[in-house]
């Protein structure tokens, strides 16, 4: 073989390798697609669960997709416990949380939010047939379920260091946490209205809500402190499908229903 002929042989060879390397991350920046892993906590409904054939649905999950599709990426879901999100979060193993992440100054410290996305408030939830607790001024030498991490979490421990709730059991999810209620093995439970709402739809008769809203907040997306990049993308996939009426469109989907049968 000759030398010319041998370096054109050369050539298609590197010109091969160089493609097997780097032509699938050219289609994807050409197509501007890129995957985002989305940490979650799916047993807590109507924003996150699984469905029978383990896919992750709700109202956070269907708003993610929908800011995906406007902003031009995919999304991946992972799940993780609720109290491992903000971690998993900070050491790269997902890119942002949805998964009706309270807005808190005490976050803000280790995440960076998007704009809120829906207004929230802690209830209180008690058994059906309960008629002593009408609000939280009758919480007095109670006792208390909450989710480990969540912000109802945080409102039972300092009504217990206030001398109100005599005690306050923590629980990895929140269906554990209305199962102890429903059995009786404690008085209350302190979370999220519109997921406490999901749960009195799916328990009738078991459970109810009393009016009274504590401690109101919003939800947000979470992202890595300083990542302004994405941080920016959600914002504007998230103005845009609340402009659309997308979003209004989610929130009908999965929380119509519940309110109702909760009243």
């Amino acid at each position: 073989m000759s030398i010319g002929r041998l370096l054109t042989v050369l050539v298609a060879v590197v010109s091969s390798i160089s493609c097997l390397i780097g032509c699938s991350d050219e289609a994807t920046v050409e197509s501007g697609a890129k995957k985002i892993v989305v940490g979650t906590e799916p047993t807590f409904p109507p924003f996150e669960s699984k469905d029978e054939a383990g896919n992750f649905v709700g109202f956070d999950i269907d708003m993610v997709k929908a800011i995906a599709a406007k902003q031009g990426f995919e999304v991946e879901f992972k799940d993780l416990p609720f109290d491992s999100l903000i971690p998993a979060l900070q050491s790269g193993q997902i890119d942002l949380i949805a998964s009706g992440l309270s807005i808190t100054d005490e976050r803000r410290k280790a995440v960076d939010y998007s704009d809120p996305y829906i207004d929230a408030g802690l209830s209180i939830a008690v058994r059906k047939n309960n008629d002593t607790i009408k609000s939280s001024a009758d919480l007095k030498g109670k006792s208390a379920a909450v989710q480990q991490g969540a912000t109802g979490a945080k409102k039972a421990e300092e009504l217990q260091k206030a001398g109100t709730l005599k005690e306050v059991r923590q629980f990895p999810t929140v269906p554990l946490a209305m199962m102890e209620l429903a059995k009786g093995s404690v008085d209350v439970v302190i979370n999220d209205r519109p997921v406490s709402e999901a749960f009195v739809a799916a328990q009738p008769g078991q459970i109810k809500l009393l009016d009274e809203v504590i401690d109101a907040d919003s939800y947000g997306i979470a992202v890595r402190k300083g990542n302004t990049e994405l941080l920016a993308k959600i914002n504007a996939g998230l103005s845009t499908i609340k402009a659309d009426g997308t979003l209004t469109g989610i929130k009908d989907k999965y929380f119509k229903a519940a309110a109702e049968a909760a009243k």
